[in-house]
C-alpha cells in the first residue's frame, strides 16, 4: 500500500407479543371491537408461515418517510400488526396500523417486523425484522477525513448486486435540481456543475451486475461481457484540498477480453459496509488508474428511480 498526492476532488418481548387486535364494520366500531379483546401469542414458539416486508431502502435521511408493504402466501380475512424495536428483543406494537402497508418517519437503527393474524386472531405469518438506517452523508469519513488505522479491507459482497449508471439521468435533465442546489452555495453556476458532473459520470456501461463470488457482468449498449475478479488491496489518495480517499481494488483473474484488468471502487466508506452507491475506475493499468480523478462513472441500485437518486444526492 502507498499514498499518492493527487490533484482533484474527496414493550413487547419476542417471547410474548401482547397486542390489541381491531376488527371493524366501520372505523370507530372496529376500534371498539379491538379494544374489547386481546390475544397473547408466543410467536417464537408458534409455527407461522413466512411473511416478507418490501420497500426497504438501503438507507434513509433524517426526516424521510419509510414506506413498507407486507405480503404472505396465505388467504385470510385477517389483519396485520406492525412492531418496532431497538434491540430485536423488546418489541412494541405500532398503534393503529392494521393494514399491509406501513408509513412512518425513519429512525436510525430501528427494527421493524410484522405479523399477520387470521380472523380468529391467531398469528399465521411473521416476517423477519428489517433494519432502518439513516445516513445523512455528513460524517468526517464521508468527507474524507480519517486516520490510516480506521481503514479495513473489504469483501466484494459490499458491492454485490445489480447497479445502474446515473449518467442517463444527467443527460435527460432529471438531475438538474441537484446542480441548481449545488450552485446556491458553491462557486460555479448550475450549468457549470452539470458539465463537471457530465465529465465525471460519462460512461457507455449503463448496467453492472456483481456477484458475491466476484463475477462482474458489464452491459454496454447491446453488448455484455464478464470478468472474474479478486481483491487486490487498497490505496490511500491524498487530495490538494486536504481530504483523502480510499480506492478498493480488484484485479481480473478470468473473463472476456473486453472486461478491464482492474476495477477500483470509491464510495466514501473505508471499512466493511454494504455500499448504497459508488464511483468506479477501470482500466488495464493499475497505477495509471490511481491518477484518474476526472471520470468516475457512478452507480446506484438498479431499482432506484430518478426521484430517489435525486433525493439522495440533494443530501450530499
Amino acid at each position: 500500500m502507498k499514498k499518492k498526492l493527487l490533484k482533484g476532488l474527496s414493550v413487547l418481548a419476542a417471547a410474548g407479543l401482547f397486542a390489541a387486535c381491531q376488527n371493524e364494520e366501520v372505523k370507530q366500531s372496529e376500534e371498539d371491537t379491538h379494544e374489547s379483546h386481546q390475544h397473547t401469542e408466543e410467536t417464537g414458539n408458534t409455527e407461522t408461515a413466512p411473511a416478507v416486508i418490501e420497500g426497504l431502502s438501503d438507507h434513509y435521511h433524517t426526516g424521510d418517510t419509510v414506506e413498507l408493504t407486507a405480503a404472505a402466501d396465505i388467504e385470510t380475512d385477517g389483519h396485520w400488526h406492525w412492531y418496532t424495536s431497538e434491540d430485536q428483543e423488546n418489541w412494541e406494537l405500532i398503534e393503529g396500523e392494521y393494514e399491509d402497508a406501513l408509513s412512518l418517519e425513519a429512525a436510525d437503527e430501528q427494527y421493524i417486523k410484522t405479523v399477520l393474524y387470521d380472523d380468529e386472531h391467531e398469528p399465521v405469518a411473521e416476517s423477519d425484522p428489517v433494519n432502518i438506517k439513516i445516513d445523512d452523508h455528513t460524517g468526517d469519513i464521508y468527507n474524507g477525513h480519517f486516520e490510516d488505522n480506521q481503514i479495513e479491507d473489504r469483501d466484494i459482497s459490499d458491492w454485490s448486486g445489480e447497479w445502474q449508471s446515473i449518467y442517463p439521468y444527467l443527460e435527460s435533465g432529471e438531475l438538474d435540481d441537484v446542480f441548481e442546489h449545488k450552485s446556491e452555495d458553491g462557486d460555479m453556476t448550475a450549468e457549470e456543475y452539470k458539465e463537471y458532473y457530465r465529465e465525471g459520470y460519462m460512461t457507455n456501461v449503463n448496467e453492472i451486475n456483481i456477484t458475491d463470488s466476484g463475477e462482474f457482468t458489464f452491459y454496454e449498449s447491446d453488448e455484455e461481457y464478464t470478468g472474474k475478479y479478486e481483491y487486490d488491496g487498497y490505496e490511500i489518495l491524498e487530495y490538494e484540498a486536504g481530504n483523502r480517499g480510499v480506492r478498493f481494488i480488484f484485479n481480473k483473474t478470468d473473463g472476456d477480453g473486453e472486461a478491464p484488468d482492474f476495477i477500483q471502487f470509491s464510495d466514501h466508506i473505508i471499512a466493511p459496509e454494504k455500499s448504497s452507491h459508488f464511483h468506479l475506475y477501470w482500466g488495464d493499468d493499475r497505477e495509471a488508474l490511481l491518477d484518474e480523478v476526472v471520470n468516475w462513472p457512478t452507480y446506484y441500485p438498479a431499482d432506484s428511480t430518478a426521484d430517489s437518486i435525486k433525493k439522495d444526492m440533494l443530501k450530499h
